[in-house]
């Protein structure tokens, strides 16, 4: 049996999204939040079905949608109970056995126990009891998210340490037996495992969907910091290096596509927010980019263009989203479609 974890580039059936609650985590900034994420499946919705998981008057959000403009066969929206919004990390993770889809439904515990999560962790199984996709949902007792791992489609997975070895994860476990289960699991020849780079305020012990990503299978797009002066330049200067180190399977070094470090956002409190670029989503037909109001975002927007060529590469403000401490592609998890 041969078993594929997908690149996010391949083809798409769907997009998951969680919608925020009146009285969630988001409450301060709902209106915002909202916002964006009637931003976010509109854009979706251009390219390809949107499928939203709200507990409260579904049909009335799949109708304000398509007022605002979405093709009524691209939103469908479920009753669903869940905590909070990070589709990308209580989503499905889809892979391929013997090309036929099949839903790893992982065990979220709110990143290490931080948060409480026992809806969230549901919600994969509940959306299928709800006929929303056919796949057939396998439930496995180990702790991972969708935004911590990262595939080129052929057999690598780009990861971090500090994240997938977190004690608060799957406590016993090394990281050799860490690294057996992931290549059973997606099919996998290799784990390229990253030691440095983080953002502050980031509190999924760093994911790497914040800081690096597959733009294709020979070319990777990483959060850079080229101001000494900001506190993210020794950890994303290191993390940059280890990046200039991997090689593709057949020896060659990966192409590397800097993107510049927004300028710092504060909460109230003067906590800096995990403000980031690498967290686009990858779409059938275009890129979804997360913008901060800063002077950088054209010049992320410009470099990214060239790295998907065919793509439409899209802009969307998430200075609502990074006050829960995730951004764009945090909040989506895609459904592949099957070749």
């Amino acid at each position: 049996m041969t078993t594929l974890l997908p690149a996010e580039w391949a083809p798409q059936s769907a997009v998951l999204l969680t919608w925020p609650r009146e009285d969630g985590d988001f409450a301060q900034w709902f209106a915002a939040v909202e916002r964006c994420f009637v931003e976010i499946a509109l854009a979706i919705a251009r390219f390809q079905p949107v499928l939203i998981g709200r507990e409260r008057e579904p049909d009335k959000l799949r109708r304000r949608l398509v007022k605002a403009g979405a093709r009524e066969d691209r939103i469908r929206v479920v009753s669903v109970p869940g905590n909070d919004v990070w589709a990308r990390d209580h989503g499905p993770i889809t892979v391929f056995r013997d090309r036929k889809p099949v839903h790893l439904d992982f065990v979220f515990n709110g990143w290490g126990e931080k948060f409480e999560a026992g809806e969230d962790n549901l919600i994969t199984r509940r959306l299928a009891e709800r006929g929303c996709w056919s796949a057939p949902v396998e439930t496995l007792e180990f702790v991972l998210e969708g935004g911590a791992i990262e595939s080129d489609g052929a057999g690598t997975l780009l990861t971090t340490e500090r994240c997938l070895l977190a004690p608060t994860r799957n406590p016993g476990l090394g990281k050799a037996q860490v690294e057996e289960k992931l290549k059973a699991w997606f099919g996998l020849t290799r784990v390229l495992w990253l030691k440095r780079g983080d953002l502050l305020g980031d509190d999924t012990d760093g994911h790497i969907d914040t800081i690096a990503r597959f733009c294709d299978a020979q070319t990777i797009a990483y959060q850079a910091c080229d101001d000494r002066q900001d506190a993210h330049y020794e950890e994303l200067q290191a993390m940059a290096a280890e990046l200039a180190a991997f090689r593709e399977p057949f020896g060659k070094p990966y192409k590397l596509v800097p993107l510049p470090l927004p300028a710092p956002i504060h909460d109230d409190t003067g906590r800096r927010l995990p403000a980031g670029y690498p967290n686009f989503l990858i779409l059938n037909g275009a890129v979804l980019v997360p913008t901060y109001g800063d002077r950088a975002d054209s010049e992320v927007l410009a470099r990214l263009r060239p790295c998907f060529p065919g793509r439409e590469v899209i802009g969307i403000d998430c200075r609502a989203l990074i006050h829960q401490y995730g951004s764009l592609h945090c909040v989506t998890m895609q459904i592949p479609k099957a070749p």
